[in-house]
């Protein structure tokens, strides 16, 4: 078991460069589509008010045995006025996931609450709950029941398997940029930097992201003005 588990690890990011970095656009799209609609088990709409930005990172790939890694490649985008920057690609590398046995497979959202969260994914790289506070953030239609935590955390993480939420350890886990994907992306190769700071146009790929970002901003924005 302990051979089939190593092998798995080795394999995964072989396995995540052959996914497309426009497929995983479009991926990135259907699970915050996905996520925001869920009935009364969303991201709570007030935390999405006040986040400065975003990252998706679909079907993040686990495998494990008592303790073991993850790998997966997303976007995040920044909000820039009332818009939201074009999506910078990242990976996810590494970490323990706990006492599981398996290849387990989630989508991961992570809100970030604040400046410093936000300096940190200009970064070439950070480890995640290491020098970044992340916190497992609360489900429903608003997060009064949680306050607390998600005052304080610089990022709140949400994981989804099956439909279902459920909690992943991100401790150890690396964020990176990925310049080769940003380069597929926008025909050049830009650093997740240079797309945040020069108002970089949305590409074609990414519309239905972009739309779904614009979509649910904007009710968090006009629940943010009522509150």
């Amino acid at each position: 078991m302990k051979k089939t588990i190593a092998t798995l690890l080795v394999c995964l990011p072989a396995f995540l460069r052959a996914e497309e970095p426009n497929q995983r656009l479009n991926a990135a799209a259907s699970v915050l589509s996905e996520v925001m609609s869920a009935p009364d088990k969303g991201i709570p709409t007030n935390l999405l008010a006040r986040a400065h930005c975003i990252v998706i990172v679909p079907g993040l790939k686990q495998a494990a045995f008592i303790g073991g890694g993850k790998y997966g490649k997303g976007f995040f985008s920044c909000r820039r006025g009332a818009d939201w920057t074009a999506p910078a690609s990242v990976r996810i590398e590494g970490g323990s996931v706990g006492f599981q046995i398996g290849l387990l497979e989630s989508d991961l959202v992570l809100l970030v609450m604040n400046a410093k969260g936000e300096n940190r994914l200009l970064s070439t790289q950070f480890t995640l709950g290491g020098a970044a506070q992340v916190a497992a953030g609360p489900v429903g239609r608003s997060s009064t029941a949680q306050t607390d935590a998600s005052f304080r955390a610089e990022m709140l993480s949400y994981s989804r398997a099956r439909g279902v939420f459920a909690g992943v350890s991100l401790s150890g886990a690396t964020l990176r940029q990925d310049v080769d994907d940003n380069a597929e992306i926008f025909g050049r190769p830009l650093t997740n930097k240079q797309i945040m700071a020069r108002n970089v146009e949305w590409p074609a790929s990414a519309s239905e992201l972009h739309s779904v970002l614009n979509r649910y901003a904007a009710r968090a924005r006009r629940l943010k003005h009522r509150s």
